[in-house]
């Protein structure tokens, strides 16, 4: 099911059709009527065979997207326009050695991949990914991160007399954090191989979207693009990983039964339930987190 409404910017909602086809209840357009028409096509969610991304967010919420009637903001909706005009772009410039776009399914899910092929050098066999991200998930992706070390200075007054000094220093030997880019990348993998492809190297080709700010030198990201390798995963567990989750979402839209609590990972420790699942409101541990966020603020 498609998000029904839209979020309006003084926070009332409007169902998405009025909004196109009957006109904006403000007077004038939050936005241009073509793009409002790109971020309500960009929101359906059909009750068929779940896709590999889908199955890689929380099971709960996306039971909820396909279920119940919801609002989305439309400004919250931009960067995923953004990246599927990145991939609009790359479609046109795609020869006779690459396969682009193309949707792949088994048994359990099916998966569009982004581009296949020589990508990077006379390789053949090279599945790539496009991302437009953030610096903040682009440097986790990188392994990059930022420690308090000693400056070898210390406080002579105030009420830190006598204590050390400290700076904060970037790193670059962290751990890398990409587990979703390599499950939906190595799921693409194991499509393409069922089909006969042989995928030798898999890559993130991530565009940072806030490169230009101060705030993504601060975080070590200096160029806009980085090319990010994937490692291969155990098909074994993947596929029972992939298995496991479509059931379980299968099973709920069977049912009607409301699917247990999205894993902690799922739901950015409670961040995504915060400002950034579109179905909050509809689960309890959503309305939980910003009851008490309600509270905090008062």
């Amino acid at each position: 099911m498609p998000a029904t409404k839209f979020s309006c910017p003084d926070g009332q909602e409007i169902p998405i059709s009025g909004c196109l086809e009957d006109g904006c209840r403000c007077g004038t357009r939050c936005m241009f009527l073509p793009t409002l028409r790109a971020v309500a096509q960009s929101s359906d969610r059909k009750l068929d065979e779940p896709s590999v991304t889908e199955l890689l967010t929380g099971t709960r919420e996306v039971f909820l997207k396909k279920t119940k009637d919801y609002a989305i903001n439309p400004e919250d909706a931009l960067y995923a326009l953004q990246g599927q005009g990145i991939h609009g772009i790359h479609e046109k410039h795609i020869d006779g050695d690459i396969l682009a776009e193309v949707r792949l399914k088994d048994g359990t899910t099916s998966g569009k991949f982004d581009l296949y092929g020589q990508l990077l050098d006379e390789d053949t066999g090279t599945l790539g990914d496009l991302k437009v991200t953030s610096s903040y998930k682009l440097m986790r992706a990188l392994g990059y991160y930022k420690k308090s070390v000693p400056t070898g200075e210390f406080y002579k007054t105030g009420a830190k007399k006598g204590q050390p000094k400290y700076r904060q220093e970037l790193f670059t030997d962290g751990v890398r954090y990409v587990m979703d880019w390599a499950l939906q990348l190595n799921y693409y993998r194991i499509l393409l191989e069922q089909q006969g492809f042989e995928v030798k190297r898999m890559f993130i080709q991530a565009i940072c979207r806030d490169g230009s700010l101060r705030i993504a030198a601060e975080r070590g990201i200096d160029r806009n693009v980085y090319i990010i390798p994937i490692n291969k995963i155990s098909d074994q567990w993947l596929i029972r990983y992939f298995k496991h989750k479509a059931k379980a979402l299968k099973e709920a839209i069977a049912t009607g039964e409301i699917p247990k609590l999205c894993s902690v990972r799922e739901r950015w420790h409670d961040k995504k339930c915060q400002s950034y699942c579109d179905v909050a409101d509809y689960c309890d541990h959503g309305q939980a987190i910003k009851q008490a966020m309600i509270k905090k603020a008062g």
